[in-house]
């Protein structure tokens, strides 16, 4: 989400003129800022020194949850507030794909967001998604548009509104369960759960809880080699990038602050940590506060791709080494050295 959106929903901004406020304060990011801003030499060999930022579509009211589908060579993302997923190809350009994307009951009046959030790659043909309308994991088969829900509840009550989510090599999927779907969030008379929780989801569809005390858990991936689980929290109190180390399979052990964005945020740099993607080096693309942060295994940052407003989430795609980036009303794309 933006940062207007992102404060409101944390609480930093109250009432409509402080709404108003803050967005303008947004929207004076305009696509004449998009650039690259080279933090560490490192990054020449990430990003060519001649790259460009690409706008490939806009219009929309809050893109999210990018994912390549490699058989047919297009690109699905989420409109989590105007509940569709589109579909974007080079040769087709951007449409809408799946419309509801989440909730398609009779009454929304308890979501602010009730599409779907983030989309990943599922079994063959098929999708898996952060079904926030509905509240539940899901998967989705891309011939037919048919939905299963995988996970709706833990400890027999519901899920506040699944936001991203991740799959390991096991066939587990690893995803957050903020209440940025739901209207008055934390004080949504909906809410079951009493926490933000992030969640595995083990292929025999037992649900676990790993990770109980972040605010706002938001963007989730893992290492390369599987030993870390990385969440963003999109707190504009305590912006933050965690790492946890993947003991056992349901277990995230150590927490530590991998980065901290929280001094950046501001009408500067829109946004808050939010999706991310992990090339085949175990590198960040991390969207944040002013873009995308490009960040070593480590936390050291390497540079910011500049989005001209607030990005909610980006990922590889194309041969491996374009970076496709939904970035509030905006598509956008970046072609890279290195490989997803």
């Amino acid at each position: 989400m933006s940062l207007s959106r992102r404060l409101v929903l944390a609480g930093g901004v109250a009432g409509a003129a402080g709404l108003s406020a803050a967005a303008n304060a947004a929207s004076s990011q305009t696509p004449a800022s998009l650039g690259i801003e080279r933090l560490d030499p490192a990054l020449d060999g990430l990003i060519a020194p001649d790259a460009r930022i690409e706008t490939l579509a806009s219009g929309f009211t809050w893109s999210e949850g990018p994912v390549w589908i490699a058989e047919g060579a297009y690109l699905l993302f989420s409109d989590v507030p105007e509940n569709r997923i589109h579909r974007w190809s080079e040769r087709d350009g951007a449409s809408v794909f799946m419309e509801p994307s989440g909730y398609d009951g009779p009454d929304a009046s308890g979501f602010r967001e009730p599409g779907s959030n983030g989309l990943i790659l599922g079994p063959a043909g098929s999708i898996l998604m952060a079904d926030h309308g509905n509240r539940a994991v899901a998967r989705v088969d891309l011939a037919t548009r048919a939905k299963t829900l995988l996970a709706t509840q833990y400890e027999g009550k519901r899920f506040n509104s699944p936001n991203d989510l991740v799959q390991a090599a096991d066939g587990s999927i690893f995803f957050t369960d903020p209440p940025y779907g739901l209207k008055d969030m934390d004080q949504s008379p909906l809410k079951e759960q009493a926490h933000n929780g992030v969640y595995r989801l083990a292929p025999d569809g037992g649900v676990s809880l790993v990770v109980a005390d972040l605010t706002f858990p938001n963007g989730v991936a893992l290492s390369p080699d599987q030993r870390n689980l990385y969440v963003a929290v999109s707190d504009p109190a305590r912006a933050v990038l965690m790492a946890y180390d993947l003991t056992a399979p349901d277990i995230a052990a150590g927490g530590r602050v991998l980065k901290d964005f929280t001094d950046l945020v501001g009408p500067a740099n829109p946004g808050l940590p939010d999706g991310m993607a992990v090339d085949r080096e175990g590198r960040l693309f991390v969207t944040g506060p002013g873009g995308v942060h490009v960040l070593t295994a480590d936390g050291r940052a390497l540079g910011l791709i500049r989005t001209g407003g607030a990005a909610a989430n980006c990922a590889f795609g194309e041969d491996g080494r374009t970076l496709f980036i939904t970035a509030g009303d905006r598509l956008l794309k970046l072609r890279t050295l290195t490989r997803g």
